[in-house]
This record gives C-alpha cells, structure tokens and sequence, in this order.
C-alpha cells in the first residue's frame, strides 16, 4: 500500500494531501530511508514521521483499505513519540 494512503486509512494523518505533502517536503523515512508518497509499505516495516517539533516511530502491523476509528489504531504500533530541540530539527533535515 502507498505510503500517503496508509497514513489516511490508519489516520496517523488525517488526510491523504497532507500526507503527501508531508512525505514530499522530506520529513518522513521508512526504514531509515528517506520516502515519498508513492513508498510501498508492507508489514513490519517502521515509519518515522516529523511534525515540527515532535519525531513519531510507528510499526506497520496491518494493511486495510479502509477502517473504522476505532480499527485504526491495531493498524500500528507507536514504538516511539519526542520532542525534537530546535538544534535537532535542522541536524534531521541536513541528515537526508
């Protein structure tokens, strides 16, 4: 499954647009790697996501089409959710 639909269907993020914004503007890796919105996903694998000044970690754990809320959040697993300094967001755009 596309990355930018994983994080709608999964509701990490609310909507696909904004998904894809955020993986093209270069503030999400999958598995270490720099993604875009286009990235296949499978189970297993780990997504890093930066809002600002917080990093989120999620273990892909399912796949659906589609779900309801409540069915959104078995669909990943929150490995780790920081705060990043100031000093620390420009070192994770400078590391891509």
């Amino acid at each position: 499954m596309r990355l930018d639909k994983y994080l709608k269907v999964s509701r990490i993020i609310k909507r696909r647009t904004i998904a894809k914004e955020v993986a093209d503007k270069g503030r999400i890796k999958v598995n270490g790697i720099l993604a875009k919105s286009s990235t296949d996903l499978k189970n297993g694998d780990e997504v890093e996501i930066r809002f600002g000044n917080k990093l989120l970690t999620v273990k892909v754990l399912e796949m659906k089409d589609s779900t309801k809320k409540e069915d959104a959040l078995k669909m990943y697993e929150i490995l780790s959710e920081i705060r990043i300094a100031e000093n620390e967001e420009n070192e994770y755009s400078t590391n891509q």
